[in-house]
Order: structure tokens, then sequence, then C-alpha cells
């Protein structure tokens, strides 16, 4: 790998303002420090800019719930996400917001940039208005019936009883989510970007190495599927930017939204005096690397939008966006019941240490987009195992002697030449792993160093030395050893734990734990007193956190009758009519065999089965996301309506349907048959 020095700025997603940090938005910004601190330790120049996501309609509505100003609403959670990045070790270089001025002033430079270029677009769409609150409603803010098989209760967009996509305007006896008004539809101006303007330009640049393999590839489907026209526009009222010359027309939240991270560094540069266009002017490309951390539901946005939007505003493209799986816990998606969607607050107040969880994610990541699994008991074991049992122990272990006997002072000669030599030379690897973002490896690689370092102190055995005086040089060389061990693991652990490594480097009495210094042995050197460098996690403690976790749910547990296990009465959706036994036989339900489930990252509620009925195989796009992960499904057994007609989607033909029950959310359960069944039977 090069060592030459490099020029980066690094951006995590934005957190929208309108609600705390918790687990599962911390793997990115955990993931994206590691790797900016990593970058800092070899000696490049690395700016880590964020901000808050100020705009839409959500913004404004809960400042109106909370009583008070927009303005006042997101100050409030912006003060409160700071101090959760801070306390988790987090180190932004600059963390603004997109409610200002440098995000109002690029945005309307890119927008008039594309719209002289003649890539925006004026056309009138019809939309449902509430008219109590006299605003246009999102899909979002819409239930009512479907239209394809009359679920009661369901969004806008699609249904996540059928799987069936829609216009709002197509739902039966809608309502206003907002208001509980019966929306009426509207026609209004509407400002589209032309997307398709620049698909020859995005087909290159999305294969040019700048992405993940598999993100370039479902990026090749969409270019198959057509790129379409994006509506960028809002009618008032609306919390964001005004389109200029247009008057009651604002920005959408999406627009605004990435530009934020050019408007994070633009405030950045006025504070250090850097030059802007060295990064983002045309031929940056040159000079500076732009990399963007992402979860890969937003890749639509940022792999497509973004990059067409400065490209047509004369502003170069990223470097690299780099996508990231979701968060599960214990195996399931986080889940307000099971009190494991844990605010980044509530595990701060039980578990207190944040370098606990910047490990654990840090072991579970790697270079793709996969999801990963916060395991609580797995969590605990490889924390105390690892870092308490492995690492940390190496220190105390070492240095109470050298802090006892030889007054701080540490040999004059290293008596291990070759295995200093073998921890220094796997600094080059441990290095790769980092800058391809596959902590995971890194890990391993230094937890397979941390166990020959703790052999050669169980083989050289300095507490059973110390018993005889006549072996006190070996003594100190020992223990000098073991310590020069502990600083290169140090070194190597240091983007992920830079609590630990800043008390280790105050310890040790160095000037710096960069990457480079690992060439520098401690010879002849003082080390000031050992101070515990970590405590263990304690099971009652992360049991707590959970039960913490639960506590939204307490009025209403205490609310339901002692015994009741099912919903109460009022709340069971209502019988269909009554069918005859004529009715039912047309139904043709039959056993099908999933044998392969994937997302659709621009659909918020599907995910794309394979099902194989015996004789043949069926596609069939389920309203299921929220509560399965794609991996979790393959290989199980379900049920199918076989003979309901094809449905041509959005994403693709739908050959038939699976059943399950549920009110939806997280709450859908996949029917699944007996053990025995086959693929292909009948259900009579």
């Amino acid at each position: 790998m090069s060592t030459t020095a490099r020029r980066l700025l690094v951006t995590s997603a934005l957190p929208y303002a309108n609600g705390p940090i918790h687990l599962g938005h911390l793997v990115e910004y955990i993931q994206t420090d590691i790797w900016v601190r990593f970058q800092k330790s070899r000696g490049h120049e690395c700016h880590y800019v964020c901000a808050d996501d100020a705009h839409g309609t959500a913004i404004m509505l809960k400042a109106e719930q909370n009583g008070v100003t927009p303005e006042e609403q997101i100050a409030t959670v912006k003060a409160d996400h700071e101090r959760d990045f801070a306390d988790f070790l987090i180190r932004f270089d600059n963390y603004h917001s997109t409610h200002s001025p440098e995000n109002r002033e690029f945005s309307e430079t890119i927008y008039r940039r594309n719209r002289d270029g003649g890539h925006i677009a004026t056309r009138p769409v019809r939309q449902l208005f509430d008219p109590e609150k006299n605003l246009f409603l999102a899909d979002r803010f819409i239930k009512g019936e479907c239209p394809k098989c009359n679920a009661k209760d369901q969004y806008g967009d699609s249904c996540e009883v059928c799987g069936a996509t829609y216009a709002p305007t197509e739902l039966k006896n809608p309502y206003s989510t907002i208001s509980g008004a019966t929306p009426v539809e509207k026609e209004s101006l509407h400002y589209f970007f032309k997307l398709p303007d620049f698909e020859a330009m995005l087909k290159e640049w999305t294969r040019a190495g700048g992405l993940q393999h598999e993100v370039a590839n479902k990026l090749a489907e969409w270019f198959e599927s057509g790129l379409n026209d994006w509506d960028i526009s809002r009618d008032a009222p609306y919390f964001g930017f005004e389109i200029p010359d247009a008057p009651g027309k604002y920005f959408y939240v999406w627009l605004d939204a990435p530009i934020g991270y050019m408007a994070s560094f633009k405030n950045l540069c006025g504070k250090l005096g850097l030059n802007f266009d060295d990064y983002w002017a045309p031929g940056a490309e040159s000079k500076t690397e732009v990399y963007h951390f992402i979860g890969k539901d937003i890749v639509y946005f940022h792999a497509l939008f973004w990059p067409a939007m400065l490209h047509g505003a004369n502003f170069r493209k990223p470097s690299g966006v780099f996508a990231h799986g979701f968060l599960t816990v214990n195996g399931h998606k986080m889940s307000k019941s099971r009190g494991t969607f844990i605010k980044g607050r509530t595990y701060l107040d039980h578990l207190q240490n944040p370098e606990y969880l910047r490990y654990y994610f840090a072991s579970k990541l790697s270079g793709s987009v996969e999801d990963i699994d916060l395991n609580l008991e797995d969590f605990t074991l490889k924390v105390n195992s690892d870092l308490v049992g492995k690492v940390v122990n190496i220190a105390s272990r070492c240095a109470g002697f050298i802090n006892k006997q030889f007054d701080g002072q540490l040999s004059a000669q290293c008596s291990e030449e070759a295995l200093l030599s073998e921890f220094i030379a796997a600094g080059d690897g441990i290095a790769e792993h980092y800058e391809a973002r596959d902590f995971g490896r890194a890990i391993r690689e230094i937890m397979a160093l941390a166990d020959k370092a703790n052999q050669y102190i169980d083989e050289k055995k300095p507490w059973a030395l110390a018993k005889d005086p006549a072996n006190r040089d070996e003594v100190q060389a020992v223990c000098s050893v073991g310590l020069n061990l502990y600083r290169q693991l140090i070194v190597y652990l240091a983007p992920i734990l830079p609590g630990i490594a800043e008390a280790s480097r105050a310890f040790l009495d160095l000037a710096s734990l960069n990457w480079e210094s690992r060439y520098n042995l401690m010879l002849n050197h003082r080390i000031n007193a050992f101070t515990p460098l970590m405590t263990r996690v304690e099971k009652d403690k992360v049991q707590a956190m959970v039960d913490a976790s639960k506590e939204n749910l307490t009025a209403t547990v205490a609310a339901a009758p002692a015994k009741a296990e099912a919903k109460p009465a009022a709340e069971i959706e209502a019988l269909a009519p009554i069918i005859t036994i004529g009715d039912f036989v047309k139904v043709d339900l039959r056993v099908a065999k999933i044998v392969n489930a994937e997302h659709i990252p621009e659909a918020a509620k599907l995910l794309k089965l394979t099902l194989d009925l015996g004789n043949e195989q069926r596609t069939v796009f389920a309203g299921i996301k929220s509560a399965y992960k794609p991996e979790d499904l393959i290989g199980r057994l379900t049920v199918m309506v076989a003979n309901l007609a094809p449905r041509k989607m959005k994403f693709g033909m739908s050959e038939g349907m699976v059943l399950a029950a549920g009110p939806g959310g997280g709450d859908i359960f996949l029917l699944s048959p007996d053990e025995g069944a086959t693929p292909g039977m009948k259900v009579k």
C-alpha cells in the first residue's frame, strides 16, 4: 500500500433531526470514524464532516406537536445528536445543519445550473391534499384500503398484506394520518430533475470502481428498468428552502440533504482556511478524494441522483460511495417489544463504555453490504475475552513488575527481536484490511497477535522468575518485551479503541501511537504507573439496558388484561363476508419452498422471493421486508396462492402471493406448513 500523503474528505449520511440516535444509526458512524482515524493515523490529511438533516414535513409536524418552532426543534435535536456522537468517541471535524446559509447557497447554485442546462422540467401533478391541515400529503401520511385486496390501514404506496404497489390516489377510503380528514385530489405544478439526461455518464461512473460490486450490479438492474425524472419540489407549507423564482415551492428534503456534505465542508473551510474548490471543483479528483459512507437503503439517492446533480452543476463526483447493511439484534430486526430497539443514550446509561460497542461492531464489519447482528450474549463474551482477557491483560501482567521492581524502567535491549519484528511486519497487512473497511479481518489478525503475546508471557512466567532475585534482569527483559508487544497491538487497535489508546499512550509515556510509531521500540524507556484500562461487561447491566428499552411499552402492557394473550376484540380485524365452498376451492393453495430471497433497495416494504413449487419456480413480491431478513427465509417452506393472476409491478412480474398473518410492521408472521410437507403439495 502506498504511504504517499493523501487528502481526503469523508462523510456519513445525515441523521434526521426529529429523533434520537439508536444503535442501528451507530453502525455507520462508528464504521466511518474508524476509517477516518486510521487514515489520520497513517499521516493523511483527512476531514470528516456531517450534519443534521433538518428539513421536511416530518420536522414541521414534530415541531408543531412539541409546541415549538421548527428552528427550535432542530436545534434541540442537533445538540442531543452531537452529545451522543461525542460520547461514542465519534470525532467529526465539523458537524453542521442542512438548515444553514451554506446549504441554501449550494442548493440554489446546483438547482440553477441544472435548470440553465436544461435538466429541470415542470408539469402538473395530482396529489391527495389534507383540507384541514391545508397541505399535500406524502405517501407515508396517507392510509386507506388496498385497491387490490381491500386490506385496511395500508400506506399510500404499497400494501403490506398482498404486496401490491399503487399510487396514493388509488387507495379506497383514504384518510390523512395527520388529521384524520378525508383527503381530496388537488393539482399542483411540480419541478422535476431529468435524471435520464445523465444515464450514459452514470453507467460509466457506477462501473468506474467507486462502488462495491454488488451495488454496481444493483444499479445495472435499475438502468435496465429505465430511469425516471425525479420530483424535487414540495408545496407550502413546508420546512425547507424555497425554490428560486418559484414562490410557494420548496426543495424536497432529499435534494438538499446530500448537498449538506458540501455545506458542512464549506463551513469547515471557513474555520481552517481550506480551499473548497480543491475538493469540489471539476478536476479536483486528481488532487483530493471524497467518500460517502451510507446505508444500503439510500444507494439510489447517493449513486444516481447525487452524482447526476453534481455533474449537471459542474462539480466533481465522489471518489466512492461505501454502503453497509442493516443492524439486527439477537438475529431479529430491532424491536421495541423485545427491548432491542436500543437508543445510544440508553446504552451509555447502562454500559457506560462506548468502546465495547465500537469493538464489537468493528469485529462484524467488512467491506460488503451484508447486514450485521448484535448478539448480546456473544457481545459480552467477545469483549470480555478479547479486550479484557487478551489485550489489556498483557499490560496489567507486565506493568506491575516494571513499576514495582524497576521503578518503571524498561530494558535497554530487546531480547526478542524476531518476535517484535513479526508484530511490526503484520502492520502492513492489517493496514490493507483497514483501508478496505474489512475491520473484522483486521481484528482477527490483531487478536492472533495478542494470542502470541500472551503465549510468550505464559511460557516465560515472569511471576515464577521473580521469586529468585538472580532472575531480576530476565524478569525486566520479559516484561519489557511484553509491553512492547502490547504497544504494537494498541497502535493497530487505536482507530477502534481511541479511549484505551489514549490511556495507554499516557501510561506508556509516549508522544504518539500513530501507525508509523510501531517501528520505534521502547528501549531504556520509563513508563508511568498502570491503572486499569477496561472492566468486564456485566450481564446484568446488558439485561438492564434491554429492560430499559422496553419502557415505552410499559403503559400499554399495564393496561392489558392480566391473562390476555390475544389482541382485544376491538383491535381484531373484522371477518370478511361469508363465502361458499365453491368460492374457496377456486383458490389453489400450495406448499412452496423459498429458494431465494433478496432486498429491493428502492422498495420500502417488499422482498423478492423465488418459490419452488416442485415442478416450477415462481417469482413473488411480498410485503414482509419489515419483519424478515432475506437470508433467514431461504430454505423455508411456506404457503402460496398458486393460481393468482400474474401482476405487473414496478420491480417485475409477481406470480402469486404468499400467506402471512399480523397487523404489519415488525409483526408479520409468514405461514408455514407442518414438518413433512413438500413443495407442490396442495393445501386443502
